[in-house]
């Protein structure tokens, strides 16, 4: 009977040491950020390996933003630790004080371009803000020949928010990407859009401005790089681009336990073979330097990131439009009041 009880107990333990992980207890970490193709890619590219290997099952909530973030600070009760947003989204929860600072020693990313390493930001994709014309019209050099209607005639396809138009708008009437990328001379952004207004179709979707062009109804357009990149019949340049970041945000608040797991998930998307499985479901990648030579090259150079692309535009400046909204909004409504 000893005999027995003891090969019994041995082999209990040996089937519980065989068990996979998902028969083990699994936490849950829940995070918000905007879901659909995106949310597949992270599922599939950074989330069943972290099941797999860590237990840990990522629960995401779409979309995400400043006001959910607002709303589980005020209740106290803290279920997501993070959300996604761009550069403007993360000095407003800045200056509301719903985030927490990252821990950088303890994240321990794999390498990533400096700009992408905010204090309170892990800059999880780049995207790009350029110009784009039918193939078959004079290419402009720059943005003042792109607001040059006499020598680049045609319509104009603009994008009907200020961030993603005015510093565009300020350098047609000569300010330099390094100027904008300090901050905007609004009465010289808005005497551009005024001059160019009755050549103008505004769009709010990004999928707009590639087919306008390719409908003939315009002939020049800016527009995200995602949407124009080989696109047939339309042309497109990142010089004097507006460079982006989409960021994730550590929610104040957040349990020891929610923060590890955070931190895990995190990490796992700075591994460049997790990068390259994310781009090739969504065309914006993320922060690693090597992520251009690990796909081909033609790929690569649709990168915002692709070195010879990111060394032509400058980079948003977040803390500008965030002390500036207010007067951005109030010029922008009495500019659009008028159209």
């Amino acid at each position: 009977m000893k005999k027995y009880l003891g090969n019994f107990a041995l082999l209990c333990t040996v089937s519980l040491l065989a068990m996979p992980v998902q028969a083990q207890e699994v936490k849950e970490l829940h995070v918000m950020h905007s879901g659909g193709e995106y949310g597949d890619a992270l599922h599939k590219c950074v989330e069943e390996q972290l099941l797999k290997e860590a237990g840990i099952k990522v629960v995401a909530e779409t979309p995400g933003g400043f006001a959910k973030m607002q709303a589980q600070a005020t209740s106290g009760v803290i279920t997501n630790a993070t959300t996604d947003g761009s550069t403007g989204d993360l000095y407003r929860l800045i200056a509301a004080d719903l985030l927490e600072p990252i821990d950088w020693a303890k994240l321990n990313p794999q390498p990533m371009f400096d700009e992408a390493k905010h204090e309170y930001g892990f800059g999880a994709q780049y995207y790009s803000t350029i110009m784009a014309w039918r193939s078959d019209v004079p290419a402009p050099r720059n943005f003042v020949d792109f607001f040059d209607t006499e020598k680049f005639a045609g319509r104009r396809v603009l994008p009907d928010y200020p961030e993603f138009v005015l510093a565009f708008a300020a350098m047609g009437d000569g300010m330099t990407p390094e100027e904008v990328s300090k901050g905007l001379d609004l009465d010289r952004a808005f005497k551009t859009l005024e001059r160019v207004k009755d050549d103008t179709i505004w769009w709010q979707s990004g999928a707009q401005p590639a087919q306008l062009l390719k409908d003939q109804e315009a002939q020049y357009a800016i527009a995200w790089s995602g949407r124009v990149a080989d696109q047939e019949g339309v042309s497109y340049s990142f010089n004097q681009g507006m460079l982006d970041i989409s960021w994730w945000m550590v929610a104040k608040g957040i349990s020891d336990e929610q923060r590890d797991m955070l931190y895990r998930w995190i990490q796992a998307q700075s591994v460049p073979e997790n990068q390259k499985c994310l781009v090739e479901v969504i065309p914006y990648p993320g922060a690693s330097p090597d992520l251009e030579k690990m796909v081909p090259e033609d790929l690569a150079k649709t990168f915002p990131t692709y070195s010879e692309n990111k060394k032509v535009q400058w980079l948003i400046n977040g803390k500008w439009w965030h002390d500036n909204a207010a007067e951005v909004e109030r010029r922008w409504n009495e500019f659009k009041l008028l159209q």
